[in-house]
């Protein structure tokens, strides 16, 4: 199914050379410093249950687009908060998935999950209507296969080193189990405090009282957080995690006073907060999580411009991370001004700015990241980490910044077996963009090679595991 030279330009002076880049750079090993996988995969490294449970249930990407064209997400297997019934049988489910497969054409999901069968899976013909239930079995059958355990897995796909997500008041259990198994495949934990530092999030108080259990600091102060989430911060180091990780809906950072931080965190444990209340105590946390970055070294991670959950009937009946999470317009250069002018001049400290607004690209986080010697700009991200959306964003931010202030590509999955297809889709394009470049005289192939290296592997290393051995 898979064409050699898919996306590459037609044009074939174009071509070959993005051929020629891309062979040298497609097998590095992938750097993949954040993401979603559930570590308890390689914890316990037991077989994948069923085609539909690892590649449809999971992935929001795949049932967002069913409900757009009003199929109710229990038929899909997703499970309503109520107890309410839903659809069990893994064949039904992925019945649905064939029938509806040419839903995806086109998309960024119908790329990798095509990509995904043949590479991965080696189904070698289109998945449809008439072949989705053979195709099922095939996969079924690779799964109870010893080579298609997780963490063989992990070594097929050549994975140098995985990040998963994980809240503040993890106990990162299942790190510890991998690490006491003897496995050598190198699986770290990222520091994710968003249930903590969000005011607003329905299970703060629970949360809070968790983080209060697993540190053994009773949070009854605002000091008392700081220093809970400071104990976490080396817990979370000392198994291996190299960055922290944020989802903020807007980039507003501001420090307050401590007179104002401890008024706002009193409000919180007496539930009796506002959402400006929480807008400036998510703001005051940022420049918190900068200053320990200085202090520990995480590389700090910041995803904005996102209104979750808007589909509420959705989310009260399914809970969070259901597929309706809608992009915002948001601004950089203001609400970065007092972290950057803190921060950012400091060479312990490291800023990445992913956005789902694209307009920020060449007009703002270009010229930040091109200025500022801690800032560098992620990948882009969700939405856009694409086939035209990692063209728009080299296109409008290599011009401004350069490649070196970026960092690469970061897969930023919870589909393990997708991560290999999509690190190979941004080589593909990012191969045939200097390829471009090249023919067009603007550079020649040794800045080429140098710059196709760098954004396949050598800027992730370098930013997030340069100390990782």
């Amino acid at each position: 199914m898979l064409n050699p030279n898919r996306f590459f330009n037609p044009n074939p002076e174009v071509r070959n050379i993005a051929s020629e880049l891309y062979k040298e750079i497609k097998d590095l090993p992938l750097i993949c410093p954040h993401g979603h996988v559930d570590p308890r995969l390689f914890a316990y490294n037991k077989p994948f249950p069923d085609p539909s449970a690892l590649l449809i249930i999971p992935d929001h990407y795949v049932f967002r687009m069913f409900y757009s064209q009003g199929i109710p997400l229990e038929q899909c297997g997703i499970i309503p908060l109520d107890g309410s019934s839903y659809e069990k049988d893994p064949r039904r489910i992925w019945k649905l998935f064939a029938d509806n497969f040419y839903l995806f054409a086109g998309t960024p999901s119908g790329i990798w999950i095509t990509a995904e069968l043949e590479q991965v899976f080696g189904v070698k013909e289109k998945l449809d209507a008439q072949n989705g239930m053979d195709i099922y079995d095939h996969i079924r059958n690779k799964l109870v296969q010893e080579d298609f355990l997780p963490r063989p897995l992990f070594e097929t796909f050549g994975i140098e080193i995985l990040a998963t997500t994980d809240f503040a008041a993890d106990t990162l259990e299942y790190h510890k189990i991998i690490q006491k198994s003897g496995w050598k495949g190198k699986i770290i934990p990222s520091f994710r405090p968003d249930d903590v530092t969000n005011l607003l999030h329905p299970a703060w108080r629970k949360n809070i009282d968790t983080l209060s259990e697993i540190t053994n600091i009773s949070i009854t102060s605002m000091p008392r957080f700081i220093k809970a989430l400071e104990k976490q911060r080396t817990l979370f180091k000392s198994m291996g995690a190299v960055a922290t990780d944020h989802g903020i809906e807007m980039p507003f950072i501001h420090a307050l006073s401590d007179m104002e931080a401890d008024a706002i965190f009193e409000r919180a444990l007496k539930g009796t907060i506002t959402r400006n209340d929480a807008r400036l105590f998510t703001g005051h946390m940022m420049m918190e999580m900068a200053r320990m970055s200085c202090d520990d070294g995480l590389v700090m991670q910041i995803h904005p411009g996102c209104l979750r959950n808007h589909n509420e009937i959705i989310f009260e009946k399914f809970g969070p991370d259901k597929g309706a999470d809608i992009p915002l317009k948001t601004e950089f250069t203001r609400n970065l001004k007092e972290i950057l002018n803190t921060y950012g001049n400091n060479p312990s400290f490291t800023l990445v700015v992913f956005t789902l607004d694209e307009t920020t690209y060449s007009r703002e986080l270009a010229p930040l990241a091109g200025h500022y010697p801690a800032m560098r700009i992620g990948p882009a991200w969700w939405f856009h980490d694409s086939l035209q959306g990692i063209i728009r964003q080299r296109e409008r931010v290599i011009e401004t910044a350069g490649v070196y202030n970026l960092v690469g590509f970061i897969d930023d999955t919870r589909a393990f077996p997708s991560i290999p297809v999509r690190h190979d889709l941004a080589r593909r394009i990012d191969s045939n963009f200097l390829a471009g470049l090249v023919a067009g005289h603007i550079i020649d192939m040794e800045d080429a090679h140098r710059m196709n290296r760098a954004l396949a592997y050598d800027l992730s290393k370098q930013v997030y595991c340069k100390d990782v051995t």
